[in-house]
């Protein structure tokens, strides 16, 4: 079987207007460079990018609500530097894991998807739950340890530690991953 990739990049298209927002958008801070980087490389790669984000009750499934509801938030700065290219895929999701309640599953199918790379925010809730799920569907996954974050440096070498002893995904630094 082909090893055929895709880049999800998870809920960083986000508002952080919740409790333990403005300490999960300071971790935020430090992913933004390495996942701009690790979708450039995807970009040239033809590895398709899939942007999956939470809904904010916005049940349109329109990319651009989202981005404006958000862009009123504190994550302006993040967005203006993470913003989905036109060729992108935008799924939204309506709870943790970007395979409940999504068509993810089926679009990953139609492209032949059979590796997840994973990155995005928070790494121990929405990226673990992900991980989790994709793992069950017997996708092989990469999470670059440096293109995640969540709310406490601990919360997130949590995730880590969860994902390594249960899941055996790649955990690479994004520097490192070969597309």
């Amino acid at each position: 079987m082909r090893n055929k990739k895709a880049l999800l990049i998870i809920d960083m298209i986000n508002t952080f207007d919740f409790n333990g927002g403005d300490a999960l958008l300071s971790n935020t801070r430090d992913i933004i460079e390495p996942i701009r980087e690790l979708k450039k490389k995807a970009k040239k790669a033809d590895i398709p990018v899939i942007y999956v984000n939470d809904n904010y009750g916005l049940w349109q499934d329109n990319m651009q609500n989202i981005i404006d509801k958000c862009k009123d938030g504190k994550g302006r700065s993040i967005i203006e530097k993470i913003h989905p290219d036109d060729d992108d895929y935008f799924i939204v999701k309506p709870k943790h894991s970007c395979f409940f309640g999504t068509q993810l599953e089926i679009l990953l199918h139609q492209l032949d998807v059979n590796h997840l790379i994973l990155t995005g925010i928070a790494g121990d809730i929405c990226v673990l739950f992900t991980a989790n799920d994709a793992y069950m569907r017997e996708y092989e996954v990469t999470i670059p340890s440096d293109c995640i974050a969540s709310e406490s440096r601990e919360d997130n070498d949590s995730a880590i530690h969860i994902i390594n002893k249960t899941i055996d995904a790649d955990m690479s630094e994004s520097a490192e991953i070969v597309l």
